[in-house]
């Protein structure tokens, strides 16, 4: 007979006969999502250096802007996380599980669909809205401490590389000059100086508002991932406010879009034509005093004293505000050297100012007429920006200048172009400037031919950089006054002695 297996008890059970009775472990309660919301198993998934919150926030696959979210893991921007989202999808593909909320800033795993409440992502949040308060803007000025990104660059808050897209670099040059113009800067730097104004259905200057806070709340942020910012959403936003007339791949003129740019963040902060009615006035708006007269367009002698007596040839007086003055250079030189090279004659800076001592006349002519004009100046900003017109263009082409203007990096004084009514010069106690941003161009005229580069001053650091695109470098004062510089902004030296 073959004996028959038998098979082992699955609990084996003793024979003692002890009357202990074990102790009965509690049965653990199943794991909740407010559980898993402090303990998520992926934290550690998350790439910080694939993290770039600086592009316009579209889905990479729908293209909505609607209930975006990017994948902490990678970087991507997907909409929604619902069971038949582009977000839920790229979960469960790329096995990618943590997701950030562009605009609420909540954090979610996914697929599983639970939000997640860990203080070690707040370093995520900041970097995506950095936030200013007033202690903190107030030592932006003092500070000339050195911030280090994530691959281990250094680097100076306030003056970090801008991207060139393509041909944006005539853009860059204002956004960084603009982010040193102090009351600009912290009055961007805080989101609820301008969160209570209410646009208009369809108002696009708001966004181009909107987009130039973010823009500065990022290059004066010391906790960035990287050393660099890109200024794609601020770009994209000019393109749409101005009705595609400042593009992102082809070249514009600087002053051009500057004189637009002042302009549209001017109404889309509710500016008007009172004086001081927005910050952008309050810091660079200036007026003066236009004298013009009409010249008779006649050479006869007896004809021409009789029509001057008529009130249309009489000088006239206008009271215009401006946001800049431009200063008009001489005329280079046509004939070269003996040694066959063109001569590049220098003027300084005092000499262009000249023409607004209100004695100097100008003339202006048209088609239909001539004037002559005299400017005086009766209220000067608190930041001067100066204008050096270095392009004539014909019915040819364009024409540079290639003029080399002297001039100080401080105690610029103004008061000798302030009107001579007694109450103009009382109401300027101060009248000396220094420079904080010059920005040049070099190379020919023309769209795509030259480039841009801008020098700053950072406060806090008592250093001047030299920044063109992304290329950061130190630079000695004595050098600024060697380029051909363009656009100049000056600041009120308020503790100068006058």
């Amino acid at each position: 007979m073959e004996e028959t297996k038998r098979k082992r008890p699955l609990v084996e059970f003793s024979d003692d006969d002890d009357d202990d009775e074990e102790e009965v472990q509690p049965r653990k309660k199943p794991v909740g999502k407010s559980d898993m919301a402090r303990s998520c198993p992926y934290l550690d998934t998350i790439n910080r250096q694939y993290l770039d919150f600086d592009f316009e926030r579209l889905c990479s696959v729908s293209l909505s802007h609607l209930n975006v979210y990017a994948c902490l893991v990678c970087g991507k921007y997907f909409q929604g996380r619902g069971k038949t989202s582009h977000a839920y999808t790229h979960s469960v593909q790329m096995s990618h599980h943590v997701f950030i909320n562009l605009s609420t800033l909540e954090f979610y795993c996914l697929p599983d669909n639970y939000q997640i409440v860990d203080a070690s992502l707040e370093d995520i949040k900041f970097v995506l809205r950095p936030t200013y308060p007033d202690d903190g803007i107030e030592v932006l000025d003092t500070s000339s401490k050195v911030s280090r990104a994530l691959d281990g660059t250094t680097f100076q808050p306030g003056i970090q590389g801008l991207n060139n897209i393509k041909h944006n670099d005539y853009m860059n040059v204002l956004f960084h000059a603009f982010a040193h113009v102090l009351p600009l800067r912290n009055f961007f730097l805080r989101e609820e100086s301008y969160s209570h104004i209410k646009p208009k259905s369809g108002d696009r200057l708001f966004i181009l508002v909107q987009r130039l806070g973010e823009l500065f709340r990022k290059l004066w942020n010391a906790r960035n991932f990287k050393s660099h910012v890109s200024p794609h959403e601020m770009c994209q936003a000019v393109v749409l406010a101005s009705k595609k007339r400042f593009q992102i791949r082809q070249q514009g003129e600087t002053v051009e879009f500057m004189t637009w740019l002042l302009h549209s963040l001017h109404q889309g902060l509710g500016g008007s034509v009172k004086e001081g009615s927005s910050v952008v006035a309050e810091t660079l708006q200036g007026f003066m005093n236009v004298h013009s007269r009409k010249l008779p367009m006649t050479n006869n002698p007896e004809e021409l004293e009789k029509l001057l007596q008529n009130d249309e040839y009489k000088t006239t007086t206008q009271r215009v505000p401006f946001f800049f003055l431009t200063l008009d250079l001489p005329a280079a030189p046509l004939f070269k050297d003996e040694f066959d090279a063109n001569f590049i004659p220098q003027i300084p800076l005092v000499d262009l100012l000249s023409k607004f001592d209100g004695t100097q006349e100008k003339e202006y002519k048209s088609y239909k007429e001539i004037q002559m004009k005299r400017f005086e100046i009766t209220k000067l900003p608190p930041y001067l920006i100066l204008v050096i017109k270095r392009f004539t263009k014909n019915n040819f082409f364009v024409e540079k200048n290639h003029t080399i203007v002297n001039f100080p990096i401080g105690d610029l004084d103004m008061a000798e172009f302030l009107s001579s009514d007694p109450k103009v010069q009382d109401s300027h106690p101060h009248t000396k400037y220094s420079l904080c941003a010059n920005i040049v161009h070099d190379g020919e005229p023309g769209a795509g031919k030259g480039t841009y580069r801008v020098h700053l001053l950072h406060k806090g650091a008592k250093q001047w950089f030299e920044l063109q695109d992304l290329h950061v470098t130190n630079l000695q004062p004595q050098m600024i006054t060697l380029s051909e510089a363009y656009i100049q902004i000056w600041a009120l030296d308020t503790d100068a002695d006058t």
